[in-house]
């Protein structure tokens, strides 16, 4: 269960919360807390506590941009949404309160139910920007709970795939970060094009971070899903060696000793669990099962799929079986 943001009210003057801000966050089940100094909310900030900044634009209206500034100026805590509440609609007030970093501003200008509606927007565009992962653009993990939670309280029988590259780590010590990246959002674009374009919104595809990809389609369509991704993959990736390595099919690189061995052109290893030979309570079992699935994916050679045939939740039967021959 997600935590409930906090609301922080910010008035350098010491100004009631207006009675906007106090029915919505009771009306949200928001908790409310006031400050009147700047390192106060920042040390909220700063722990990395989930909330909602509002800052009083009326009075000593400079602090409060120079608070919004300091906080967009960082990484961390520019993810945190501002609002800006002022009494009036001055155009170059306005103008101040943006470029300084604020997410909305509020005014007069707005009737009460404009002012709800653009906070409603405003949560509903939080929520949408903190559950994408800003690399790849795809749902992170809350969606993917989310949408394993939503497959799990269904009738139908789904698959759950986790991909996770092969050999990556050794691609981007001998090349660069940025190479790294590429290969990741190439992946990404693999994963959402095949299986966007062959299942529409029956599939799902979600980056859990780093090279590791959650989709989840029909079990029927296990097969023809991950196939197409692995022969898309194939044929891509050795283009993004240089000429000498994909020649080769591999390139030397140095283990955890120090010593020289041959690494391979990347693959890609596919873990896949169904509902249907078992029961799931909840999308934390999924995940754990699809993890275990994925990892005995990579003891196999080349780009495969394997999906766990076991039955009931004691294990037996076999771990899974290799859908696709190692290439």
């Amino acid at each position: 269960m997600r935590t409930r943001p906090t609301i922080l009210f910010y008035s350098p003057d010491g100004c009631p919360v207006p009675a906007l801000v106090r029915q919505w966050a009771a009306a949200n089940t928001f908790p409310l807390l006031v400050f009147s100094r700047p390192d106060e909310v920042e040390s909220i900030v700063l722990r990395g506590h989930p909330c909602l900044l509002f800052v009083d634009g009326n009075g000593a209206r400079n602090e409060g941009v120079a608070l919004v500034r300091r906080l967009k100026s960082d990484a961390f805590t520019a993810i945190v949404p501002v609002t800006a509440l002022a009494a009036d609609h001055h155009p170059e007030q306005v103008q101040a309160w943006f470029s300084a970093g604020a997410d909305e501003v509020i005014s007069s200008l707005f009737s009460p139910a404009e002012q709800r509606s653009r906070l409603d927007a405003m949560l509903v565009r939080t929520e949408r920007d903190v559950s994408v992962h800003p690399s790849t653009r795809l749902p992170g993990t809350t969606e993917i709970e989310r949408e394993i939670r939503r497959r799990l309280e269904s009738d139908q029988e789904f698959a759950v795939c986790y991909a996770d590259l092969d050999h990556f780590k050794e691609f981007n010590d001998r090349y660069s970060y940025y190479d790294g990246d590429r290969v990741i959002y190439l992946l990404s674009r693999i994963l959402h094009d095949v299986v966007k374009g062959l299942l529409g919104a029956r599939g799902f595809v979600g980056h859990i971070g780093g090279d590791d990809f959650i989709f989840v389609v029909p079990s029927t369509e296990i097969s023809v899903a991950c196939s197409e991704i692995l022969d898309v993959f194939d044929t891509l990736i050795p283009l993004q060696y240089n000429d000498q390595d994909r020649r080769a099919g591999y390139f030397f690189g140095k283990d955890r000793r120090g010593q020289l061995h041959r690494v391979p052109l990347m693959t890609l290893s596919i873990g896949i669990v169904t509902n249907r030979h078992r029961k799931f309570a909840h999308p934390a079992q999924v995940s754990e099962l699809a993890t275990e699935m994925k990892s005995y994916a990579k003891t196999l050679p080349g780009s495969v799929f394997v999906v766990d045939r076991r039955q009931g939740n004691n294990g037996e039967d076999r771990q899974g079986s290799a859908a696709r021959e190692p290439s």
